[in-house]
């Protein structure tokens, strides 16, 4: 949305006059409204095919893990009167007749607090009713089938008996679930990045292009590899001093002439297609995990905290529950 206005302020077609800065005060507070006065909520939940794109094979990879022994717990920071209602539409419609989402999980928190949940110690309230009613959990422990408000990540732990890269934690906020989960806990770390698709569709269609550029960048290297063996010599030459060149100078200088002549020219085909590699996927900014020929700051952020990373949980499903993951062997420029 602040992308979308800030084009119209550059157009001058912005109600008032205000700089980028004052605009983007007024969509955040506007949004931040919105969201705590539960509009935006109750839009979607009226609406939830407006929305939310709905993935049926999400159901058959929880309910795959959860078969296979795995522990499923659902932690969110929303609240139980929004949760319920959104995951009745996004899995119910997927499982098996007389299951609901419920039962995949073994523990159900909304009102989690994240990323504060990983980091400090609150007590978890019950979830008594369809709108929210709380009272104080004062059993041991956590038991099945109930929704918990609150809590905290250490209580998960001993539940669980469980601790450090025995768990793997899923979710889609790089600071809020991944990086926090794995500076203070420990957990494995899985990251649902849902630009992925996109990102991978437009290098696809880009590949073609991209042997081409790789080709004529060989070329260009191979070239200047050579112009800098000539421009040595000939200095050399001038300075007079090193072994003398094997050939004239006349002969040096006309092969210099004729290769900068030629790393001209490529450099006017390389130009557009390097180009081109700027804007994949949006000619703005280009590819979100790359900046120019290096990674973006959030695929730096994704490799040193996100033990695997995927566009959505389904793809669990060609990995299945009994894959043990392994990461590739780094390379060094050496290698």
């Amino acid at each position: 949305m602040y992308a979308q206005l800030v084009d119209l302020l550059d157009q001058r077609k912005a109600p008032a006059v205000m700089g980028y800065t004052e605009l983007y005060n007024r969509v955040r507070q506007v949004i931040d409204t919105a969201h705590m006065e539960g509009r935006l909520k109750s839009e979607i939940i009226a609406h939830p095919d407006r929305f939310v794109v709905r993935d049926p094979e999400a159901a058959l990879a929880l309910l795959d893990q959860k078969q296979a022994g795995k522990k499923l717990l659902l932690i969110t920071n929303s609240e139980w009167t929004y949760t319920q209602p959104m995951m009745h539409y996004a899995f119910d419609p997927f499982l098996p007749e007389g299951t609901t989402w419920r039962d995949l999980f073994d523990v159900v928190i909304v009102g989690a607090r994240k990323p504060a949940f990983f980091t400090t110690d609150y007590p978890f309230f019950e979830v008594m009713t369809d709108t929210g009613l709380l009272r104080p959990s004062t059993q041991r422990g956590l038991r099945a089938g109930t929704v918990y408000l609150g809590g905290s990540a250490r209580e998960i732990e001993k539940h669980l008996g469980l601790s450090g890269d025995e768990i793997l934690y899923v979710g889609d906020h790089m600071f809020g679930d991944v990086q926090v989960t794995k500076d203070v806990l420990r957990w494995r770390t899985a990251l649902v990045l849902r630009e992925l698709e996109d990102e991978i569709r437009a290098v696809a269609s880009f590949r073609a292009s991209e042997e081409r550029l790789g080709r004529l960048m060989v070329d260009k290297e191979s070239i200047e590899a050579e112009l800098s063996e000539i421009r040595i010599q000939l200095q050399r030459a001038r300075d007079k001093y090193g072994p003398p060149p094997s050939v004239p100078l006349e002969t040096l200088q006309k092969k210099n002439d004729e290769l900068r002549a030629k790393h001209a020219a490529l450099d006017q085909e390389i130009a557009p297609l390097a180009r081109s590699t700027g804007e994949l996927n949006n000619p703005r900014w280009g590819l979100l995990m790359r900046a120019g020929n290096d990674k973006s700051k959030l695929a730096y952020r994704v490799e040193r905290y996100a033990d695997v990373y995927t566009s959505r949980v389904s793809n669990f499903l060609l990995a299945t529950p009994f894959v043990y993951l392994r990461s590739p062997r780094g390379s060094l420029p050496h290698d």
